[in-house]
């Protein structure tokens, strides 16, 4: 099951700038070919570690002013927020176990 959330410029702030743990977010746009083949392989990130984070996602196209603050020039790039602030990223498709050792990093400092 899912435990995505679909984030817009009237809900970021809360769920992620606001969260005083670890958020994960990926931008992304339907037309992205690497961004649908990074889609299950975090959707599947969100399943295995959803206890240790947030997950959620942002469509650049409905929501570009967020893609703008954050300076995201290209996608797919997975973001990882901790107390509201970016901390980690990574950018183009990642393997399961590349997310998982960026998103343990965190954790763990």
């Amino acid at each position: 099951m899912s435990n995505l959330i679909e984030l817009f410029e009237n809900n970021f702030d809360d769920v992620v700038t606001s969260n005083t743990e670890i958020s994960v977010v990926r931008f992304w746009a339907p037309w992205c070919g690497p961004c649908r083949m990074v889609a299950p392989i975090f959707e599947k990130l969100s399943e295995d570690m959803g206890k240790s984070a947030t997950f959620g996602e942002v469509d650049i196209d409905e929501a570009p002013s967020i893609a703008a603050r954050y300076g995201i020039r290209s996608i797919p790039t997975t973001v990882v927020f901790k107390n509201g602030k970016p901390v980690d990223a990574l950018v183009g498709v990642a393997s399961l176990s590349q997310f998982k050792e960026m998103l343990s990093k965190v954790l763990d400092s």
